[in-house]
């Protein structure tokens, strides 16, 4: 069964942002649940930490596949499956008793919380190309970036008046809400015949091109590395905000806050520069801002302790010029290959995951000690951001690819 109810494009982009929440839901909001977490199931930190790695090695390999599986059996009966996959897992989270199970469903969590994210990049470029579809994007992401904002606050909150079970409890409630939302309003935009063969052969030689083309790796790579740039500060909130800032656990707005603000806006300026100025010159805007926030993050820290609101004001900064180069960088991506469009809205996806996964499970625990640290990271994520774009541009050039106009 289709949707027959035909979606506005805000209330097509509202249930993808929707879809998209998921992730940074199942991420932040139970950060500030970390050491309640440790002392419930009587769990080391670093067993705790692992429940963040696990879920996000999950996420990153899953992501390579629901673009294919959507390409071979519909935008649409993908999503639907992972959201009751993932109601699953978050009910089995909120009734783990030891940290081992923790594991396994938060490993189930992340085989289905980046269908959404994946899949409506996907059916964005079904439905729409050029400028509406830049905008559309970045409207997803203006209405996506409430999660991170709302998420670790929701969860600072439950951890001090109720149970941190409470919080997976949560995101079962919302992930049925949004099960029954997508079955009856999420449109099928890949016909039965635009479908692709799921077949090993027609898999492994999509993917094989793919990951054979310098200039997905370039463009992606550009997405994955400004993404752990701020990444780095999320999944080192804990640290960040109790032992640097010296706040609370309901404090955990003071980081996020901010910085959701910054893809708010940026997302809301993309938005509106869509169409009005090229690609390039909109992700060279973008990139502006979110190197001279990590270059003032840096200096900042280099000659201060960490304090409010300085030691948070170039994330807003940096994630304002992250979702100004995200639209332009993500389309160029998808037009590398039109036909498969799923399998590399998968593959870049999978890029940011897998990137991110090394960030919360390697650099995090090895920065986190101190916030110029994690300033000098952010900014090595962004110098090497700005290098794969300008070595994409170049590859575009030379091998006039759509869109680098």
């Amino acid at each position: 069964m289709h949707s027959k109810i035909k979606l506005s494009n805000a209330g097509l982009a509202t249930l993808l942002a929707a879809l998209s929440m998921l992730g940074p839901f199942s991420i932040d909001a139970y950060l500030p649940a970390f050491s309640s977490i440790q002392a419930s199931l009587h769990a080391s930190s670093i067993e705790v930490q692992q429940t963040l790695t696990a879920y996000m090695l999950s996420f990153a390999a899953m992501t390579l596949w629901h673009g294919a599986l959507s390409d071979s059996f519909g935008r649409r009966n993908v999503v639907l499956i992972a959201l009751v996959v993932f109601a699953i897992g978050s009910f089995g989270c909120a009734s783990a008793h030891t940290v081992h199970y923790l594991w396994v469903f938060r490993i189930m969590q992340g085989v289905a919380a980046g269908a959404g994210m994946v899949i409506g990049r996907a059916i964005v470029r079904d439905l729409y190309e050029g400028a509406p579809a830049e905008r559309l994007l970045s409207l997803v992401t203006m209405i996506f970036s409430i999660a991170p904002a709302i998420a670790p606050i929701i969860g600072g909150w439950v951890v001090s008046h109720s149970d941190w079970r409470t919080i997976f409890l949560l995101l079962f409630v919302y992930t049925v809400l949004l099960l029954i939302a997508c079955y009856k309003y999420l449109p099928e935009s890949l016909p039965v015949e635009k479908r692709q063969p799921f077949n090993v052969n027609f898999l492994w030689e999509s993917y094989r091109d793919v990951f054979k083309s310098p200039g997905f790796h370039f463009m992606a790579g550009t997405i994955a590395c400004n993404f752990a740039g701020i990444f780095l500060f999320i999944s080192s909130a804990p640290a960040f905000v109790t032992q640097h800032l010296k706040l609370d656990a309901q404090s955990f707005g003071w980081q996020f806050v901010p910085m959701v603000g910054g893809i708010f806006l940026g997302s809301l300026a993309a938005n509106r520069l869509a169409g009005r100025l090229t690609i390039t010159r909109q992700v060279s805007i973008g990139f502006m801002f979110l190197l001279s926030a990590a270059i003032a993050n840096v200096v900042f820290h280099f000659f201060s302790m960490p304090m409010l609101p300085w030691s948070v004001i170039p994330l807003f900064f940096y994630a304002f010029g992250m979702s100004v180069v995200f639209p332009g960088a993500t389309l160029m991506v998808l037009e590398l290959f039109p036909h498969i469009r799923g399998i590399v809205a998968s593959c870049q996806s999978a890029s940011v995951t897998l990137l991110s996964a090394v960030v919360a499970g390697v650099m995090a625990p090895a920065l986190d000690h101190s916030v110029l640290s994690l300033a000098l990271g952010q900014l090595g994520f962004a110098l090497l951001g700005l290098a794969l774009w300008y070595a994409g541009r170049v590859y575009a050039r030379r091998h006039k690819v759509i869109g680098t106009h």
